[in-house]
Parts: C-alpha cells; structure tokens; sequence
C-alpha cells in the first residue's frame, strides 16, 4: 500500500456511468480527491510538481467496484477470514467499498459490535467496510434488533443474512422500524420448510447424484412474501442473490408497480448452473444453488436490462477441512471478490453485456442501493478507483489470492480481463510496488499486472 496522494493517470478509457461518460480521459489526484477529469494537456499548470503519473494506455479506468454482500467472519471465525484478508482480496478485485453481513460471533445485533467492525476496517486500511446490522437478536428470527441503534451506529442496512426472516409479521415490524429510519432491509429469501434437508437445486442433476435438492419455490415463495410485505410498509426492500427465473420475474413486476425494490446477482449464477456439483464439488456448493440454464439466461437478460440493479459477490470463506468432506456436510458459500470482475467480463466478450453496463452495475448501481455517494469519479469525490486490463488472461490460482480462504469453484479457470491497480482515497491498495511511476512532467510506465 502507498502513501501517496497525488497521481496523473493518463491514456485510459474512463467509464463512469454515474456521469454518463465512456471514453479517453485522464484524471488528476491531489491529496487524495479527484481534482480534474478531462484532457490532461489542458490543464497542466494544475499538476503539481510531486505528481507521479500512470500511463493507463489500452486499460479500463472506472470508480472502485462496490460489493453490497460480502462475508468477514470477523470477528469470530477470523481462521476463515479476518478484516484485514477480506479487504486485501477486496482491493485485489477492484473493491474500494464493502458490506459485510452480520452472521459473525457475536452476530452484529448491537452498536458495540458495528463499531468494532468499523474500527477494525479503518486499521487495516484498504479498504472502505460498511456494516450490515441484523434484523433479529441473534439472527435467531425472534425478536427485533434494536435496528435505530445499528443503523445510528453506522450499519447502512439490516438484514439476517444467512437466515430467512420466516416470521411474516415480525418481518412487517423489521420493515416498518426501518422505513422510520430511512433504512434498507435487505433479505436472505427462503422458505426453511421447502428447502429443509437440501443441499442443491431440485432438478435432473440433483436425482442423478442422489442429493436431497432445494426447489427454486424456496426463494420464490419468500421473494412474493417480501413484496408484499413491501407494498403493505413502503419500506425499501433489496432482493439478495437472486438465482430463480420466478424472482426475477417478481421483481420485475413489483418495480413496474413502483415499489422501493432492487435486487442484486451474484457472478457464479451466471456463468455456472447446477451441472457444476457434478463430481460432488463442494465448491459449487452455496445457498441459494447454482440452478439451471434457463435461470441463467433469465439472470443475464434481467442485468442487462436493469431489472436486476447490482452485482454482488456473496464473498463467503470457509476453511479447506470444512468444504473437503461429504458434499450434503459441506458449508454453503464460495469466495468470490477475487474472480468477480473477470467472470462477469465474460458477458462483454459475449456481447450479452455492454462494458457501461458491466461497470454500472459494480459502481452506480450498488451507490444508489444503500443511497451512497461512492461508485463515481466527478471532481472533489474521493479517488476510489481501478484500473483494469481488458486484454490480459490470467489463471484464477487460489492460492495466490488474497483471502484467507480457497473455496473458489473458479480454481484453475483462465479468466480475461484482470484488474491491475486499485487506489482508495488516492492510495494504491492493490497492484505492483513498481510501476515505473516518474513525475509527471517525465512520463511514465503503463501500470503493470499485480
């Protein structure tokens, strides 16, 4: 990590859909804030003379990514994933923000808890962590959290993920408590009692292996359940890792209504299905399952146009003895920040995604969900930034990432498009110590591949 502030980045193709800008620009950093966006020729008596320059010629300059899922583990399963790894493999991927979810131990239910996690994140220093406080005590679905005190404390969200609020009336009062604080809850949707026993998707892939399967009725029954509980609040509601056609389908219809509802996806929806647990892979092991091809598509088609708002990685670390045992016994969850940029890539290589809307949906989008004035690049805003070579393949190796854990279902996968440089408030928190870097007046390299 540097300590310096001040940066010329020159020759790269900004995208920043916050501005509706797409094309050749540079950016100058002083002290850490965007200080101009434009042609670097044209205001050179405004560098100054300590200013290092990035020649970013050929590469994608875009606002830090923003992932609103990501698990910690701290504190209380720091063997898994602590902090301080979470917000390297963070930055690794481009993430300048993140959300962490409350399943830790103790559960993030209380204000000393989110302060912790927010003292925590500011010494380790990479990155930004925002937390996500509980719906319930304990995550246990029984009684509210006092969710005014969390969201005081500085959460930006609620939410049991992990857990379903199965309480339909308690969820009512969860929503009604927030919308009083201008709050977003969002929700893990599942119905226990349709997804209890299962360990995958309920299809032909789950009777050849002989593995009790979950129904995508789990997610959709819940996701029906919510909507109406949001059009009965007026609460603002944000659909975790959707993974069935059906809820897409239902989110849809309820933005059509004008209900406060967004939702996100996650990268390992689309661009796996069910057929990845062939072989028992635990590592394509998560919950909500992998499901099937037509969920995919109707995924891919619902990021494109909108209807599904953000991107998320449902970063969830395991340690290797927990996910290397009989698949029904392995822990849901896989990592992710690492791969999420370069899996999703592929859909711009497939012409099943534009690059605006790519970056969009890891910046603009996630903002405007916990109504954040990060995912941006105007003049005064923090450098939060990444920068990325579009033309550069690269082999995911887990163990050379950054997270304390494996559990990647992309292992060994070439990926095309690898971040290079990742910069939090005008320090770089991810890429080569070296990069050729030379006052600005003299030039310099093109950042080079961490």
């Amino acid at each position: 990590m540097t300590t310096e502030r001040n940066w010329l980045i020159t020759g790269g193709r900004l995208i920043d859909p916050a501005q509706k800008i797409d094309g050749p620009a540079d950016l100058l950093i002083i002290d850490g804030k965007v200080a101009k966006v434009g042609k670097s020729a044209e205001w050179k008596s405004s560098i100054p003379a300590d200013c290092q320059r990035i020649d970013a010629a050929g590469c994608w300059l875009a606002p830090g990514f923003i992932d609103l899922h990501t698990h910690l583990r701290e504190p209380g399963y720091e063997y898994k994933e602590t902090i301080e790894s979470g917000g390297r493999a963070a930055a690794a991927g481009g993430f300048t923000t993140i959300c962490c979810m409350p399943n830790t131990n103790p559960i993030n239910d209380n204000r000393s808890v989110t302060e912790l996690i927010i003292k925590q994140a500011r010494q380790a220093g990479a990155v930004q962590v925002l937390p996500v406080g509980a719906i319930t005590k304990g995550s246990r679905g029984e009684e509210l959290a006092e969710i005014g005190e969390l969201l005081e404390a500085g959460c930006v969200a609620v939410s049991d993920d992990g857990r379903p609020v199965m309480n339909s009336q308690l969820m009512r009062r969860a929503m009604e408590y927030a919308k009083g604080f201008g709050g977003l809850v969002i929700d893990h949707c599942e119905d226990l009692n349709l997804s209890a026993g299962g360990c995958m998707h309920e299809g032909a892939v789950s009777l050849q292996l002989g593995l009790h399967g979950i129904p995508a009725a789990s997610e959709e029954a819940m996701v029906a359940r919510d909507l109406a509980l949001v059009a009965l609040t007026g609460c603002r509601f944000h659909v975790a890792h959707v993974s069935s056609a059906g809820s897409v389908r239902m989110v849809r219809e309820a933005k059509a209504q004008g209900l406060p509802v967004t939702a996100e996806t996650c990268p390992h929806y689309l661009a796996l299905t069910d057929e990845a647990v062939l072989g028992y892979r635990t590592h394509a092991k998560m919950n909500p399952p992998l499901r099937g091809r037509g969920d995919q598509e109707a995924l891919i088609e619902a990021l494109a146009d909108g209807a599904i708002d953000a991107i998320a990685t449902d970063h969830a670390p395991h340690a290797a003895q927990e996910k290397e045992q009989e698949f029904d016994r392995a822990p849901f969850g896989i990592i992710g920040l690492e791969t999420a940029f370069s899996v999703c890539y592929d859909l711009v290589r497939r012409s099943l995604l534009t690059p605006a809307r790519l970056i969009e949906a890891l910046t603009a989008s996630p903002a405007a969900v916990i109504r954040s004035s990060f995912g941006t690049l105007p003049a005064g805003a923090a450098a939060d930034l990444v920068i990325i070579d579009p033309d550069e393949d690269w082999v995911a190796d887990a163990r050379r990432f950054q997270s304390k854990s494996r559990n990647s279902p992309f292992e060994g996968w070439t990926l095309h498009g690898r971040v290079l440089l990742t910069m939090a408030e005008g320090r770089i928190v991810h890429g080569e110590a070296d990069l050729g870097r030379q006052p600005a007046a003299a030039g310099g390299g093109k950042a080079k591949r961490s």
